[in-house]
């Protein structure tokens, strides 16, 4: 019984290209060695000594690096390719990480995280485009769901990994190591996977053309606003959540490693799974969001039960049902909408979205708590996700009734063919 139910599981994994197997595993190491990211706040907190304030503007800094360096990636995507993109990222982000440690002023840091995300978060949107590259068409929401799954592996050993380097070394061999785990996933990458120039596939959306902008696109507006809420309900696990950990329980950097260790444990044993049956048995994709967004809202009510550890657990449950149930197809949404040789811009613009969110969502969180408190700020979320909810099922009708509105001009257009 085991033995079949782990072959199955196993299924979901095979038939990808060598260079999708190649990018995953690049990925794996790089999520890994980004294991500063679950402590930033804590390092400007205990070792830099900034303020609640402090930390919210340097986490602005963050998020708008992350703006930049999408914006500039898809700027740049659909001119020099994801290749060129993805290399020069990997390698560079490595090299200031390096440096990161030795910027211990107010000022100076914001400047170096500026840089440092801007850099760094280039290499999201060429990703995306890789896949449609290296994977076959029929595969490459599973392929999207591969990489998302080393993600989450090395989203489950890094933060662990970082909590012992932390309560055995120091905050600045964390950034070292985060910075060698940088270099060796580009090195591992381009030995491996060749250059291909993106093979562009006419596609033809009755809802848009070529000449209108992408703005036009209201279902695609409506599509980011929910993802602009969801970035901002998942993003402040790495941030308010991680102070909570510590102010709230008294954890320490292992144990409240080990909490965001769950979240990538559950998201790689039952994401890529998920994402193959809905696939398999054609459920609607926004539906299947629109839940994924009420799961996150749910999650920050379990925050409200003081002082209790399983409360804490249901909540990582929560919100890691809702990330597996909204990230895979949001980005699955985008790709289908997005225009010949605009992929780029389609991808950059939907990313910074989730930018955006990082940059109000750390702030915000962080005023919050600074003026009225951790429970006024999980009732603030929880109300949040319940909105993005409504948007995010509306959106579901949105979308059905268009696709009604295009096969009636089809078929209007076939008779008057005919009648011509």
């Amino acid at each position: 019984m085991i033995k079949t139910l782990l072959k199955n599981y196993l299924k979901n994994f095979s038939g990808f290209s060598l260079e999708i197997k190649i990018l995953a595993i690049t990925t794996f190491i790089n999520r890994a060695g980004a294991m500063v990211v679950p402590f930033l706040s804590k390092y400007m907190l205990e070792e830099l000594h900034f303020s609640y304030g402090q930390i919210g503007w340097v986490m602005v800094f963050f998020g708008v690096g992350s703006f930049l360096g999408t914006w500039i990636s898809g700027k740049l995507a659909d001119q020099v390719g994801f290749y060129k993109i993805m290399v020069f990222s990997l390698f560079s982000t490595g090299l200031i990480f390096l440096v990161l440690p030795f910027l211990t002023t107010f000022f100076s840091f914001c400047c170096g995280v500026l840089v440092l995300t801007t850099v760094a978060d280039m290499y999201r949107p060429a990703m995306l485009i890789s896949i449609d590259t290296y994977a076959r068409k029929e595969e490459r929401t599973r392929a999207l769901s591969l990489v998302r799954s080393s993600v989450n592996l090395g989203f489950m050993f890094g933060p662990v990994i970082g909590g012992i380097i932390i309560t055995f070394l120091d905050y600045d061999m964390l950034f070292v190591i985060d910075g060698l785990t940088c270099v060796l996933s580009v090195l591992l990458f381009s030995i491996y996977v060749k250059e291909k120039k993106l093979l562009y596939v006419l596609k033809k959306f009755e809802h848009l053309k070529d000449t209108d902008s992408i703005l036009s696109d209201k279902p695609f507006l409506i599509h980011l606003v929910v993802t602009l809420i969801t970035g901002f309900l998942f993003f402040q696990i790495f941030t308010t959540l991680s102070l909570f950990y510590k102010e709230g329980f008294n954890f320490s950097s292992f144990q409240a490693g080990l909490f965001l260790g769950l979240n990538g444990i559950i998201l790689l044993l039952f994401e890529l799974p998920i994402v193959t049956y809905v696939e398999k048995k054609k459920i609607d994709r926004l539906a299947v969001v629109s839940v994924g967004v009420l799961a996150m809202a749910i999650s920050y009510l379990f925050l409200l039960v003081e002082g209790s550890v399983v409360s804490l657990v249901l909540m990582m449950v929560f919100m890691t049902i809702g990330v597996m149930l909204t990230f895979p197809f949001a980005n699955h949404f985008v790709k289908q909408r997005s225009r010949k040789k605009q992929e780029g811009r389609f991808m950059s613009i939907f990313t910074m979205s989730y930018s955006v969110a990082q940059i109000l969502s750390t702030k915000t969180g962080m005023e919050i708590i600074a003026n009225y408190g951790y429970r006024t700020n999980w009732i603030f979320l929880a109300f949040l996700g319940f909105i993005g909810f409504a948007i995010a099922y509306r959106l579901v009708f949105i979308v059905k009734k268009e696709k009604l509105e295009i096969n009636a001009k089809i078929i209007q257009s076939i008779f008057a063919t005919e009648k011509s």
